[in-house]
């Protein structure tokens, strides 16, 4: 479970083809990448460890 955080994966405008996430801590912009992706599912995966190490930054 993610809560109180959700992720969102954008496309960017400029590289084309490329994407960035975004994350929201109860629905307020908490950080979001600071480089695009090659890919939808790379983006989608290094926002997901970035939350996976919000929940647990102990690690």
């Amino acid at each position: 479970m993610t809560y109180p955080y959700t992720r969102e994966i954008k496309p960017c405008e400029k590289p084309d083809g490329h994407f960035t996430w975004i994350i929201r801590e109860r629905g307020k912009l908490l950080q979001r990448s600071d480089k695009p992706h090659s890919s939808e599912e790379l983006a989608r995966n290094k926002g997901e460890a970035e939350i996976e190490r919000l929940l647990d930054p102990v690690r």
